[in-house]
């Protein structure tokens, strides 16, 4: 192996355990936990190594943002592909979803609550975000009827979004959180 592969290999390596450190101390302790100082500390290399490559604490979270967005979309997708029915897609789509947001609390603040620099609503979007978008649309494209299938799709993720984020911020009664996710899939289905 040539000393700037070997390099490049080191360089991916030592990004790969930045981000899996950021996004485990999230999850641990919230994302006000993660500085590039406690990074820094954790990894054992020093916060210049880590501006080398990231711009700082927001470029990190973006890269945690995206990779939750793929997780994601792997995740609607299996849903809805494993389904029969299209009714049972979305119920299968809207548990899932549901399902990430309450395993990832921090990963899924990243992806959706937190400022991030990633274009959403464009064609810009990394692929990863527009990928998990699709699914929803996908799912929601055999109830459209004559509704706009994107507005239709819009108010799907909206009301689920709505819930988790509700739950989070303990909006919500808990015992009442699941029944929710539950009557907003049914009205949905018909």
């Amino acid at each position: 192996m040539s000393i700037q592969a070997r390099k490049e290999r080191e360089r991916a390596e030592r990004e790969r355990r930045i981000i899996t450190t950021a996004r485990d101390l999230a999850e641990a302790e919230g994302w006000d936990a993660v500085t590039t100082r406690r990074l820094a500390a954790e990894i054992e290399y020093s916060q210049p190594v880590l501006y080398s490559h990231f711009k700082g604490m927001d470029a990190i979270m973006a890269v945690v943002a995206v990779e939750g967005f793929a997780e994601l979309a792997q995740l609607l997708r299996e849903a809805r592909v494993s389904s029969t029915t299209s009714q049972q897609a979305v119920e299968r789509v809207g548990r899932a979803y549901a399902d990430f947001a309450d395993a990832h609390p921090a990963l899924y603040e990243a992806m959706f609550v937190r400022a991030v620099d990633l274009p959403f609503a464009t064609p810009r979007a990394p692929e990863a975000l527009q990928a998990g978008y699709g699914e929803l649309r996908e799912v929601m494209r055999p109830l459209a009827g004559d509704d706009d299938v994107e507005v239709l799709t819009e108010t799907f993720w909206g009301g689920l979004h709505g819930m988790v984020t509700l739950q989070r911020s303990r909006r919500l009664h808990p015992s009442t959180y699941r029944a929710c996710i539950e009557l907003l899939i049914k009205r949905f289905v018909g």
